[in-house]
């Protein structure tokens, strides 16, 4: 309940938060300390502390206390009772809860959390099966799934990994391929994948290569596929390594592009050397269309970038969207 001296503007501040929405959405599902609320929002315990003594002294919340441990949940408000205004509120607002941005995130996360506590037995599975798709796909990478399909595939080919950085596509290339060609600009960057390598994948052969995009030094026709994994970003142009690309990869060969989409984290510039604050898919996609290319799609990722943000707490990161880009070169005729 809303203390009763409480009137309009200060329900609404409460209520206008989206944090504060985040923990009313979370709390109402499920009962949680602290502690497990800051680790469900990947949040600063301090910060979600200063969002909850605004619910408390608004009286959104309920309290149990167990020993010296406090749990939380959202208090029952009764469209009958004085508190009607908030109430009315929280039953308008809470099914936009699934709009806010981490509402998947943070459902995902309670779910280890709740699995980390150690209480959930066969009923909370039965209870969740409709959503589980929703809410329990928080893969960073995506590399068991790709790694058992390319169990089943030959791995006699040549991959590249072009702008390789310290290897981290490398690393989930290095058993899906025979020949694994590391390109970067950077002696150290190559120096460093090749030792996050070892020990490598029997029967895979690596050869490190340096040199640019706009530039490879890789001969015609040399690979069968190739990566390129959050590098065009810091390009100027995009039309010379797409011609690039095209020409190395054999007649048939594919590309596969993971990029950054558009976002605003201006530190980025100097912080990362980020040429470009993420990529228009469009302008990946008719690069790659004027270079040659064919069969050029577009594809969404269900995993995300998240670099630690300079000054900010170690568990405060920026989750930036990616996107895939796959296209191919034509099979000779």
């Amino acid at each position: 309940m809303i203390a009763k001296s409480s009137g309009p503007a200060e329900v609404l501040r409460v209520l206008g938060d989206p944090t504060r929405l985040r923990i009313l959405g979370l709390l109402e599902r499920e009962e949680l300390t602290v502690g497990e609320l800051a680790r469900t929002l990947e949040m600063a315990q301090s910060r979600v502390s200063n969002h909850l003594r605004v619910l408390r002294a608004s009286d959104l919340l309920q309290e149990r206390h167990a020993g010296r441990v406090t749990w939380l949940r959202l208090a029952t408000l009764d469209l009958a009772a004085g508190d009607a205004l908030p109430a009315r509120l929280w039953s308008a607002l809470r099914g936009e809860i699934p709009a806010l941005n981490e509402h998947r995130a943070d459902l995902a996360r309670l779910e280890r959390v709740l699995v980390e506590r150690g209480d959930r037995a066969g009923e909370f599975f039965d209870r969740v099966a409709g959503e589980w798709d929703t809410i329990a796909v928080d893969f960073e990478t995506g590399q068991a799934r790709q790694r058992a399909a390319a169990a089943l595939l030959p791995r006699e080919s040549v991959v590249a990994d072009l702008g390789c950085g310290t290897g981290w596509f490398a690393r989930a290339l290095a058993p899906l391929c025979s020949h694994l060609i590391l390109v970067d600009r950077s002696q150290g960057m190559l120096d460093e994948a090749r030792r996050k390598l070892e020990p490598l994948p029997p029967g895979t052969r690596v050869d490190l290569r340096r040199g640019e995009l706009d530039a490879l030094p890789i001969a015609d026709e040399e690979l069968d596929g190739a990566v390129v994994g959050l590098v065009l970003h810091h390009l100027a142009d995009l039309a010379t390594p797409a011609r690039e690309i095209l020409r190395a990869l054999k007649p048939g060969g594919r590309v596969a592009i993971v990029e950054l989409a558009p976002h605003g984290e201006t530190w980025m510039h100097d912080g990362l050397g980020d040429r470009n604050l993420g990529l228009d898919p469009r302008d990946v996609l008719r690069a790659l269309e004027r270079a040659g290319f064919v069969d050029a799609t577009l594809e969404s990722l269900e995993d995300r970038y998240r670099p630690r943000v300079p000054g900010a707490p170690e568990d405060e990161r920026a989750p930036l969207p990616l996107y895939l880009v796959r296209a191919r070169r034509p099979a000779r005729a």
